[in-house]
């Protein structure tokens, strides 16, 4: 990576104070198709090949969610009436094929109340995607499955769905802003989905056959990489840690955490490296800032995976990290404010009047003994 963006970033992160960690010297975090963080002692199972991932498109390729999200973003494309309650806008196109019943559809939304305009959830913000299985989905997100079932991947639409397949007659209870019979709005972006045919379905796979999976979404994305082709790798990036959502991974102990760790931290690290490329900086210092929470997990991974060069390299690159964000907020806050104090020097009893007092006493006291010895 150039070093110029390098610290561009640095200094966006010590303006904020919010340290972040770097995503490599040479432009790639652990960049590399031949080896593998799994090669040691994770099965790679060919059932999984048979599992089909559709995907063009990608949340971060698009810039995440739009400047002014408070509101439904205004779609000037054709309205479609997809069911009866369920309406769609195309905001980008999609490529392939729709998804099927029972196809796992990894997403992206944020929902508003069509009444209030009022913005109730955003996984944007969270950060992770969401899965929802096409004939499985909730009660609630019935319209949305119906929506994602005529969406293509990558594509991003605007949904207008009716209170009978969202929150129903007595809203929602876990968000209290959601009022009894509320038609959703849902600018929703298909990131991808998994077609099942013959292997296994995502919840049937064991916690090996995951992570193997996962960790070959990586190297993937790491050819997409090399062939400068960022776009397309971030979403695979994004797919390998689809795999090891926050449920799966708080299920992990000893040393499968560390065989996952070993794969997702670096699919992080190697999104940063992508948004800085595409100079998308805000975005790169937020997967930045996970990366930097992650030391401890960088640690413990080495610990399993010892002669893996991609973790030492990055525990490596935090701790130099460290030492340039403490000379720039020590230059930052340097005089801020003022020199220190000096110590006050105790001032010499100098005073005049002290002096003048002194010298009548003397004198007086010189009288009085001349008087006395007359006296005698």
């Amino acid at each position: 990576m150039e070093t110029a963006l390098i610290d561009r970033c640095l200094d966006m992160a010590a303006a904020q104070q919010q340290p972040i960690g770097p995503v490599g010297q040479d432009g790639e975090t652990e960049i590399t198709s031949e080896s593998s963080s799994m090669t040691h002692g994770v099965p790679q199972n060919d059932q999984d090949a048979k599992e089909e991932i559709v995907m063009e498109g990608s949340s971060f390729v698009h810039g995440g969610h739009p400047q002014d999200d408070n509101r439904p973003p205004k779609v000037d494309a054709k309205v479609e009436v997809i069911h009866e309650k369920v309406t769609k806008q195309v905001i980008k196109e999609g490529h392939g094929e729709n998804p099927s019943k029972y196809s796992t559809c990894f997403l992206h939304y944020k929902a508003w109340t069509e009444s209030t305009q009022h913005k109730f959830e955003d996984t944007w913000q969270e950060q992770q995607l969401t899965e929802i299985v096409l004939g499985k989905e909730k009660k609630e997100m019935t319209g949305l499955a119906i929506g994602l079932s005529f969406m293509k991947a990558g594509e991003r639409a605007l949904l207008h769905v009716g209170w009978e397949l969202g929150y129903g007659e007595e809203g929602s209870f876990s968000f209290p802003n959601v009022p009894p019979k509320a038609d959703i709005i849902y600018e929703v972006e298909l990131v991808g989905f998994d077609e099942t045919k013959e292997g296994k379905a995502r919840s049937e796979m064991t916690v090996e056959e995951r992570i193997s999976a996962a960790d070959r979404r990586r190297m993937d994305g790491n050819n997409l990489f090399k062939e400068d082709k960022l776009e397309e790798a971030m979403q695979q990036y994004e797919m390998a840690i689809a795999y090891m959502g926050d449920d799966f991974m708080f299920q992990l102990f000893g040393k499968y955490q560390d065989m996952a760790l070993a794969v997702k931290n670096p699919c992080h690290l190697n999104i940063a490296a992508c948004l800085i490329k595409l100079k998308r900086y805000e975005e790169a210092i937020a997967q930045c800032s996970i990366v930097y929470a992650a030391r401890e997990d960088f640690t413990k991974a080495r610990k399993f995976a010892p002669e893996d060069k991609a973790i030492s390299k990055e525990l490596r690159v935090l701790a130099e990290h460290d030492k340039i964000v403490y000379q720039k907020q020590k230059e930052l806050y340097k005089g801020l404010f003022g020199p220190r104090p000096e110590p006050k020097r105790q001032k010499k009893i100098t005073s005049w009047f002290v002096v003048v007092w002194q010298w009548l006493i003397s004198l007086y006291y010189r009288l009085f003994r001349r008087e006395r010895i007359k006296s005698e």
